[in-house]
């Protein structure tokens, strides 16, 4: 129970734990740096190059549980994974999952969609392909990029991240 209640204290503006996104402090010459400060500023540039880098992508799932609103970006993540489904069986059985995990009314990790766009994905998933879910998938990313990812470029957190991977290439190139 402790446990559960000290993760609802965590907020994104208060995260100091940039453990999985630094280098280990012992890392030595052969060791490759995990985060550079190029690599996150270049995160600013754009949604896609946040969404295709693979620690930008986990900085910004961080931020989002963080602020308890992490359903869109794991659902986007589910779609990228059900595009690459050959078996119409296997692609049945996700494309079940994910509309009873994110898109159903009544699902626990309701995403944020218009009732068209969750009709008209509901129909397309009677007979699922991998592109059933792209309208959906693109609304969702739509939001991300237009509402989270401006926050999560304003939060404390990514400022944070910032510096310390400024501080920690200046105390390396000294």
């Amino acid at each position: 129970m402790k446990t559960r209640l000290g993760c609802l204290s965590i907020k994104s503006d208060s995260y100091n734990d940039f453990s999985e996104f630094l280098p280990p402090a012992q890392a030595g010459p052969a060791k490759c740096i995990k985060l550079s400060t190029e690599e996150v500023t270049r995160w600013a540039d754009s949604f896609d190059i946040l969404l295709s880098d693979k620690c930008g992508l986990t900085a910004f799932r961080t931020f989002l549980k963080s602020e308890f609103s992490d359903e869109n970006i794991e659902f986007w993540m589910a779609c990228e994974d059900y595009k690459k489904i050959k078996s119409p069986a296997k692609l049945m059985s996700k494309a079940e999952k994910i509309y009873k995990e994110y898109i159903d009314v009544q699902a626990p990790r309701e995403i944020n969609i218009d009732f068209r766009t969750r009709e008209e994905t509901k129909q397309g998933l009677q007979e699922p392909t991998p592109t059933s879910l792209n309208l959906v998938q693109a609304r969702v990313y739509s939001l991300m990029e237009k509402d989270s990812y401006p926050r999560f470029l304003r939060s404390k957190f990514y400022q944070d991240l910032l510096n310390k991977t400024h501080l920690h290439c200046q105390r390396k190139s000294v």
